[in-house]
């Protein structure tokens, strides 16, 4: 699909009564869901597990522990995740309802083949995590499911005002959900991080900040978003992929100014993409940058409540 016929396709659904549903149908049956059993093994080994291997460096374990997920998506798969490692909770939030009950059921099925790796990863014996994931099968309903499994739901809700109480969480977390949020909003998100984070806690999040067009057309790069000025880009930029084109950098300065302190930085630049830079115009906003910082595809960012700090 050529990336402007799926721009305009997303900004008129955008603005269409009922068109969030219709594209959550469309990526359900020609999206990034129509290969249900690769996607969750995208989420459990290439999403939770390198996500527990990043809190391992800082040192952060799972049991006992409570979680805080910025954006849940169609299924909670990295909370169920959590859960079966021993978390104490874990609430997720979302600013539209998309979790999907059938989906979820399916997901959890999915999971069984995950945990021994799920038990290693969390240092849990694989007895317990079985016997949990034993208790999850049985849950009747959605809702069962999530109080089984010590998970929250909040959406509508907006992740800069969660409504919990400070200090009562000890990761904050997201997944491919940054790179879609204005980074006005990200600092804000951030700073409740903060507040609700225990003095020691951690705000880990992991963005991919390359244009989402190129998965659909491989006739662009990841770098095609820079050719275009913040005028031009806008009419690109739908509402339901937003994209904020924000630089490794950029997340860097968003945690700090929100006050945690930088623990890791981790950056995948593809060398590939020199030569493309070195062959485009880039628009104006992105000239401040150096090649590294734009060809660059995903970034993580941990930062630190300072123990003792105030809220």
């Amino acid at each position: 699909m050529h990336w402007r016929v799926k721009g305009i396709t997303q900004q008129v659904l955008s603005v269409l009564p009922g068109g969030m549903w219709m594209n959550d149908r469309l990526q359900q049956s020609v999206g990034g869901l129509r290969n249900f059993d690769r996607t969750i093994e995208d989420k459990v080994v290439n999403d939770w597990l390198v996500l527990i291997d990043n809190l391992k460096e800082l040192p952060v374990g799972v049991e006992g522990l409570d979680f805080l997920e910025v954006g849940t998506g169609w299924m909670p798969v990295l909370p169920l995740c959590f859960s079966l490692g021993g978390a104490s909770s874990c609430t997720t939030i979302d600013l539209t309802r998309h979790m999907n009950a059938k989906l979820t059921f399916r997901m959890l099925a999915r999971l069984e083949i995950y945990l021994p790796r799920i038990a290693a990863a969390a240092g849990r014996p694989l007895e317990r995590v079985e016997s949990d994931y034993r208790t999850l099968r049985q849950a009747s309903s959605l809702e069962a499911l999530l109080d089984r499994a010590r998970v929250r739901y909040l959406s509508p809700a907006d992740a800069r005002s969660t409504g919990l109480a400070a200090g009562s969480v000890d990761v904050v977390f997201s997944n491919n959900v940054f790179e879609h949020v204005p980074a006005d909003i990200l600092g804000g998100i951030l700073r409740e991080s903060r507040r609700v984070l225990r003095p020691g806690g951690l705000s880990i999040h992991s963005a991919n900040c390359a244009d989402h067009y190129a998965y659909f057309d491989r006739n662009i790069t990841f770098l095609n978003y820079f050719a275009y000025s913040e005028r031009q880009w806008r009419f690109w930029n739908s509402r339901l992929q937003y994209q904020n084109r924000l630089r490794p950098c950029d997340f860097v300065d968003l945690v700090t100014g929100a006050g945690l302190e930088m623990k890791l930085c981790k950056t995948r630049v593809r060398d590939e993409l020199r030569v493309a830079l070195a062959q485009m115009k880039i628009a104006p906003e992105f000239q401040k940058y150096d090649a590294e910082q734009l060809c660059s595809t995903s970034v993580l960012v941990g930062g630190v409540k300072p123990s003792g700090g105030e809220n």
